[in-house]
Formats: C-alpha cells, structure tokens, sequence
C-alpha cells in the first residue's frame, strides 16, 4: 500500500536522519509497539519512561510512513464540528474530547521541551473561517458552543480577519491554543533519544504472523520471532485490515508547499488557518519559513496517484491560497499526497477489541492524528494498569 508519492516535503527536507537495524534474532520483550511513524515514537516513549522492556519494529525506515507527509497541523479541533459531536457522543463527551486536544497540545511541548529536542515545533493561534455566507450562522453556533464551555475562543468578522492577518474570507473562529511541528525530524529525534537510553528499534521487518494468546508471538518473513506480554499497534490506516468491521474510510489528500519567503508576515507565521467547506484547505507556515497548503481530499486511490491528478489538485489549492491571500506570492516549490483513515464521529480508536488478546491499537485517525497519538501516551499506561478513563469509553471500538 503506497502511503505517500515520493516527493513528500518533509523527507526531502530532512534526508534520512537516523536508520536502525533489522530483526535479526529472536528477541523477548515487555511490550512491542508495532509501527516507527509519530506514534509509535510518543508510545514507546511513555512505555520506555515507565520502565517496560520495549521493541519497536516497522516494515519501512522510521517515520517514512505517513509521518513524512501528514502536514503536521495541530490543533484541539477534530474533524467533526462539537456542536456535531455532541449530537453524537453527548454534550458532556465532545466536551472532554475536545479539552483532552487542548491538553495533548500542552503534552507535546512539555515533552519537547523536557527532552530538549526541536522537531520544528511552533505554538501558533488557529482559524477556522467560513467558506460561505451561507455557513456563518453554523459557525456562530459552533463558536457560541464552545464559549459555553469556557474554550479560549474569539469570534472575528471578515473585516478584523483582513485587518490583523490581510486573509479574504468570511466570519471565523480564532482559537488561542494551536501548534505545528515536523512530525518526520521530531520522531527521529525522540527514537534517537530513547534508542540511547536502550529502546530497541528494527527498521526493514516485516511481519509474517501474529499468534495472540498469554504472550504475544510474532513472526517475521526473515524467520525470527517476538515474544512479548503485550502488543501496542501504532500502524494507522494500514491496522484496518485487520478488522472484520469497517472502523474507517480511507482518504487521499493533498499538499503544496511555497519556496522559501523569509518576508512573510509575522501574523502568518504564527497562524494555523482552515476553511471550512468540502472539500476543505487548510494552510500554516513550516519552520523554514515557506507556507503549507493542504486539502481537496478524494477517496483513496490503492493503484496510487499519478503526476496529473497531482498538479490538478495542487494547482486548485494554489488558486483557493491567492484568493484567500491576494498580498501572498506562492511560488510552489513541492507538491504531494497522502492517506489518512477518517471516521465517522472523527474520533480516534483507542484500546482493546475483543479479537485479539493483550493487544492494545493507538489509532489516530483524521486531521488531528498527532494530537490523539499524545492522548494515548496516557491512555496506554492505563489500559496496562488496569485504569478508567472517560476517553477510552468515548474511543472504544464497537461505539
């Protein structure tokens, strides 16, 4: 399955930073976390940090999954509005879905700055603005909504969004609490961190067989094995074939990033903005100082993208970019694609299910997988513990 086109920015941007060897023995372990992207970097972080034996293995190189072409947006938002959610899960679970976003914000740069790494994070403010009049009186009552529930929300008419940021659009919502990072460089510097302090990585292994039972077995094609107490999935969209229920929808979206512009404007610089509508487009500055678009989702595509579909998709968010930014010249510098798996309620899976035993999944589906992936830093260590918590009842499977 083909994650990412070849040309994905980050990558390119950063080379291949750290690579680690393949399984080549059999090994026995406390945990073994399946998958090197972002996630399996915060799980196996939270699990070496609490003293279990762990093992990560993937089939690529670290993090040249997903993690090298997500555009790295993070905010406290999910994909389904809270007004929406709450029609959903109850006005009492969008609300602890969508402060337990704020608090992973808060968690990842206390990490990041606890483990003195960079992995091109910024604390940025977000916007989400309407695509249409038509959309305003939503909006209104999305941002009427979450003031009810004291979320650090300001309510900016088109005229103040041209004033303080020189954005075209309709109404928005300006939240305070945002951020972006370089989801590629931040895993490989927390994997060489805790790689030293004695985390075993094996890049390059590809599982044959899993045995499910009181330990874990795994196979791998080279003919060696994993025995562990627990198993913790962090493989994304590709886990879903795992599952005789359709858990998530699979999309390919898209992405654009400008030359390099050292005069972009400070308010820019510190802004995440997405507009509403679908398909959507959302936009937010890199730490080298060049502007991130990305959007026009499609269903996913398994025989792969190809070079026409992805100068039409990009030139269409290049043409939504300078309507909404007419002072901004975009200079497309790289274009790519990617998946993601999208659910219903856009909340993630995180938890047991009840066809594999001492299996854990940190599925961090949607536009907001990075910030669930921090979420399930604490979620895991309490499934492992025995805990509750009201978020593993709202990202049960079987919901």
């Amino acid at each position: 399955m083909k994650l990412r086109s070849y040309e994905a920015f980050w990558l390119l941007k950063n080379g291949l930073m750290n690579s680690y060897p393949s399984l080549q023995e059999d090994i026995k372990c406390d945990v073994a976390v399946i998958g090197a992207g972002i996630t399996g970097a915060l799980i196996s972080h939270t699990l070496l940090k609490a003293g279990y034996n762990t093992v990560v293995i993937d089939k690529r190189d670290a993090a040249a999954g997903s993690s090298s072409a997500t555009t790295s947006m993070l905010q406290y938002e999910i994909d389904t509005p809270m007004i929406d959610l709450a029609e959903m899960v109850g006005e009492e679970g969008a609300v602890i879905s969508y402060k337990a976003g704020v608090e992973s914000l808060q968690m990842l740069e206390d990490l990041i700055r606890e483990e003195n790494i960079d992995g091109g994070f910024g604390i940025k403010k977000s916007l989400q603005v309407s695509h249409s009049k038509e959309n305003i009186a939503k909006l209104k009552e999305e941002y009427l909504f979450r003031k009810k529930h004291f979320f650090n929300v300001e309510w900016l008419s088109s005229e103040e969004i041209k004033e303080r940021y020189k954005i075209n659009s309709h109404d928005g919502i300006l939240s305070a609490e945002g951020a972006s990072i370089d989801a590629f460089k931040f895993t490989h510097e927390l994997f060489y961190k805790n790689h030293k302090r004695g985390l075993r990585i094996y890049d390059h292994t590809e599982i044959k067989k899993i045995t499910y039972g009181d330990n874990v077995v795994i196979r791998t094609k080279n003919g060696n094995k994993i025995v562990c107490k627990k198993v913790v999935f962090c493989s994304g969209f590709e886990t879903l074939k795992m599952f005789k229920e359709k858990y998530a929808d699979i999309v390919t979206t898209f992405a654009t990033v400008s030359e390099q512009n050292h005069d972009m404007c400070n308010e820019l610089k510190d802004l995440l903005i997405w507009e509403t509508g679908i398909p959507y487009i959302y936009m937010r500055t890199t730490d080298d100082n060049r502007l991130l678009v990305g959007g026009e989702d499609i269903p996913f595509k398994y025989n792969g993208i190809n070079d026409r579909l992805k100068r039409k998709k990009a030139d269409m968010l290049v043409k939504k970019t300078e309507s909404l930014l007419p002072d901004y010249n975009f200079i497309e510098d790289y274009r790519w694609a990617g998946a993601f798996g999208q659910t219903k309620d856009g909340l993630p899976y995180i938890g047991e299910h009840p066809d594999y035993k001492n299996t854990i999944f940190v599925l961090g589906f949607g536009g907001n997988g990075i910030t669930f992936s921090a979420q399930g830093m604490k979620l895991v260590l309490k499934i492992l513990a025995g805990e509750y918590d009201p978020l593993l009842y709202l990202y049960r499977f079987n919901r």
